[in-house]
């Protein structure tokens, strides 16, 4: 059974009970009170009877006169001599007791001031009162007043057929009220549950529009939060999927050239008679080649343990110029090589970082200046700026267009895919600076025009 036939049920079963306790009461009451009514008028009428009946005179038509007063009074009456024998009784159809017990006359005589009932037990169907005549001018002694209880309960009949109208109303009102209420409450909850089923199944995009102010609507805005919290995890893992099919695409790719040219250049070092030239130069190939595959594999390492190493850096007190001395030794000779001028600060300057993981950001930006500078300078400064140390690395090479700052440091991707290949890149050096940068809490800026250069700057702490 559905929960809303399970509510309307019990709100069927509840009114129902509730109003039959209610009208059964009620008739109980009414029943009661009337009864009560009846015997405190039979006693009234008894009193006004005795006085009448008390003041007739014994003439030949006392009956008579005593008939008339039974059919004013429209109660059942008889009259008893002083030895309690039945004198008479009206109607004729009635047939009294034709003679008192003494005890009833003794319960009378000392009960004189007031009419005397017998227990509802004693009368059964009817209202029996007795009265003593003590002044009585005829010879009526005893007077018996009775009524059937009919009589008195017929109000109570056409009470309780309109109280039974009233409950097959309330009934039927129950019913509609019940199954109203029934739907309303359970609405939202299928609403609810099919929006939530939907959502199980992959349907993120489910809202549901309950308009409420109770538990119900509550709960309605929480799944809707949570319906669109899926949706952006959903759009998240897409974007994620998509980036990571490119991802091992581009690893495929970049593993896949090298290979072939070192392949390519061992069998050419199989050939007979190779010139020796052509075998230098054939294992110079090769040898560039493996280098490059475990630069591809050291960067992808250093990205790794970004993603998943919450120990990724090791934060120190550490002298920058020890770095910039490094960069200094490292790369002077390819500078030269190249004619390009490197410059390098080497002022004692203390900042706050991992030392090994800052070294490579510079090693990645230097070597990256040099490889696309053709002429001009390199430089490496830094200076103190309030609290932070400012580094910068500037070149006067190829420059950037604007259309590729966006996407610069993206994994695998390269402005010019050509050159950077011819140049031995891996595609991932600037996403490797990015990811050691964030790790410090700071980020990598850059600043370039096609043809005048390029300006990298990043920031840490002072020590």
């Amino acid at each position: 059974m559905k929960i809303r036939s399970k509510l309307a049920w019990t709100f069927i079963i509840l009114l129902f009970i509730g109003i039959n306790a209610i009208c059964s009461y009620a008739i109980i009451y009414i029943k009661n009170y009337i009864e009560k009514k009846g015997v405190r008028e039979l006693k009234q009428d008894t009193r006004s009877l005795a006085v009448t009946i008390s003041n007739l005179p014994p003439s030949p038509h006392f009956k008579k006169h005593f008939d008339e007063v039974t059919k004013t009074s429209g109660y059942q009456l008889a009259l008893y001599d002083s030895t309690g024998t039945l004198i008479y009784s009206y109607p004729a159809n009635v047939s009294p007791a034709t003679r008192l017990p003494d005890d009833e006359r003794q319960t009378l005589v000392s009960h004189s001031s007031a009419p005397w009932m017998p227990s509802n037990k004693e009368q059964g169907k009817k209202l029996i009162g007795f009265t003593y005549l003590p002044q009585s001018i005829n010879r009526a002694r005893y007077l018996r007043v009775s009524q059937f209880k009919s009589r008195i309960y017929a109000p109570v009949k056409k009470i309780r057929w309109i109280i039974y109208y009233g409950i097959f109303a309330s009934i039927a009102l129950a019913v509609v009220v019940s199954i109203w209420i029934a739907r309303y409450l359970t609405k939202p909850i299928t609403q609810i549950k099919d929006a939530a089923q939907k959502i199980a199944e992959g349907d993120v995009n489910q809202k549901i529009d309950v308009k409420r102010n109770d538990e119900f609507g509550a709960l309605a805005d929480s799944l809707n939060q949570m319906a669109s919290k899926l949706r952006e995890d959903t759009e998240q893992i897409k974007r994620y999927a998509v980036r990571q099919r490119q991802f091992f695409a581009d690893i495929t790719h970049e593993i896949r050239n090298p290979l072939h040219t070192i392949s390519a250049s061992l069998e050419m070092l199989e050939l007979d008679e190779l010139p020796a030239e052509k075998e230098k130069q054939y294992r110079k190939n090769a040898q560039s080649q493996v280098q490059r595959i475990n630069r591809l594999f050291k960067d992808l390492k250093t990205l790794q343990q970004y993603d998943s190493d919450d120990h990724f850096i090791e934060k120190q007190v550490f002298d920058f110029a020890d770095i910039s001395s490094h960069m200094k030794d490292w790369y002077d000779g390819e500078a030269r090589e190249k004619g390009l001028n490197l410059s390098v600060d080497t002022h004692s300057c203390k900042a706050i970082g991992d030392p090994g993981k800052i070294e490579q950001v510079l090693d990645n930006l230097i070597s990256n200046a040099i490889k696309y500078t053709n002429e001009g300078s390199v430089d490496l400064h830094y200076f103190e700026d309030n609290d932070q140390l400012s580094v910068e690395v500037s070149d006067t090479g190829i420059g950037i267009s604007e259309e590729h700052l966006d996407r610069l440091f993206d994994r695998f991707y390269r402005t010019d895919k050509a050159r950077s290949r011819e140049k031995g890149g891996t595609g991932l050096g600037l996403s490797v600076v990015r990811s050691i940068l964030q790790a410090h809490d700071t980020e990598i800026e850059v600043e370039s025009e096609p043809g005048e250069g390029s300006v990298f700057r990043f920031r840490l702490p002072l020590g």
